[in-house]
């Protein structure tokens, strides 16, 4: 169990890593673009999450995103420094939002999940995130008679 909670906590940190370079990253292109803001929907349950929905504003107006590639860095599995990869914007945009996600909430899919939005202000350089996490509750009574 040692060994898990070891190689757990040190892929995190990689995952933190990850995120601080991806970061920066994609607000410069999302700023390149003249976008001002992204939203993110995802939710999740029963072991299965996804992201729902990623759309772009140029101030109030919805627009596409463009079409441009940005290498990412991407943590590797229980190896220091993460790896490079190439991708869309939107494929840098998803990955950063799962892999806060991950660092915030990990196993926000699983059992009754959870739900949210990402919320990124290309102007402040600022990610939120609204998350909602699902839960079953029980309660219980007992009469003796």
């Amino acid at each position: 169990m040692t060994d898990f909670l070891e190689y757990f906590s040190r892929h995190l940190e990689a995952v933190a890593k990850a995120n601080a370079l991806n970061k920066p990253i994609v607000f410069d292109a999302l700023a390149a673009a003249g976008l001002t803001r992204i939203t993110v929907e995802f939710d999740g349950g029963g072991d299965s999450g996804q992201i729902e929905d990623v759309i772009a504003y140029a101030g109030e107006a919805h627009v596409e995103l463009p079409s441009v590639s940005l290498t990412l860095h991407q943590a590797a599995q229980n190896r220091g420094d993460p790896k490079t990869t190439t991708g869309s914007l939107s494929d840098a945009i998803e990955t950063l939002c799962y892999d806060y996600l991950s660092q915030a909430h990990c196993g926000w899919e699983n059992e009754d999940g959870a739900h949210g939005t990402f919320e990124l202000d290309v102007r402040k350089r600022n990610i939120r995130l609204d998350f909602n996490e699902r839960f079953t509750d029980t309660r219980n009574f007992t009469h003796d008679f």
